[in-house]
């Protein structure tokens, strides 16, 4: 028996009792971006109390969605195939919430693993084709995350490397992304700092991501 039981038989009743309950979602959109370990998931939702983690995580694994690999000596967690499909949908879900974020409160937080979904949800494969093949390196509070895009291909990873242009930035980069801050402005504000590179690669950066507000 599902965790909650609408009483009703429908295909959207059926995915909202297998991945409606609080948090599920977000494991699921974490785990999007690759395996994690339980620790790894813990603080990627730093407000999720370890007993709520632990019940979605069994849930999850009991409906299909995701499953325990281990792997030497650690437990990873990680999608099954039928889990994976919820990736359209994850997406979907993001450009469509993106419309109504407005401006961050003090106390939330831009995870890596959120700002990597953000970035997959804003890409813009059809334009990206029609640019060079860049390479960033963006620096979001402690956490960097290195942005390939080579053409229509977009890869994005934890962690530094070579790159056209490294920045800095905090959660103005959704406004970057949504056009309401051109990239001009937020470099003369402060709100993104270039560290390394052309600053006009930011432009590039805005063709390529970009989710209307």
């Amino acid at each position: 028996m599902a965790a909650r039981d609408y009483g009703q038989y429908c295909g959207i009743t059926q995915a909202l009792e297998l991945v409606g309950e609080r948090w599920a979602l977000l494991i699921v959109r974490d785990l999007l971006v690759g395996p994690r370990r339980y620790g790894e998931l813990a603080a990627g939702l730093p407000r999720i109390p370890s007993n709520i983690l632990a019940a979605r995580l069994k849930e999850l694994q009991a409906a299909g969605v995701i499953r325990r690999a281990p792997r030497s000596r650690v437990v990873l967690y990680e999608l099954t195939p039928y889990g994976r499909e919820l990736e359209p949908v994850v997406l979907a879900l993001g450009a469509w919430g993106f419309k109504a974020l407005g401006d961050p409160r003090d106390e939330q937080v831009v995870t890596p693993d959120a700002m990597t979904m953000t970035l997959r949800t804003a890409f813009r494969p059809q334009v990206a084709a029609s640019l060079p093949a860049t390479a960033y390196a963006a620096r979001f509070g402690p956490d960097e995350l290195l942005i390939h895009v080579d053409g229509p291909a977009l890869d994005v990873a934890r962690g530094t490397g070579p790159a056209d242009l490294e920045f800095v930035a905090g959660p103005s980069i959704h406004r970057v992304i949504s056009g309401t801050l051109t990239p001009d402005r937020a470099v003369s504000t402060g709100e993104i700092r270039v560290l390394q590179g052309q600053a006009t690669l930011l432009d590039r950066f805005a063709q390529t991501f970009h989710l209307a507000a």
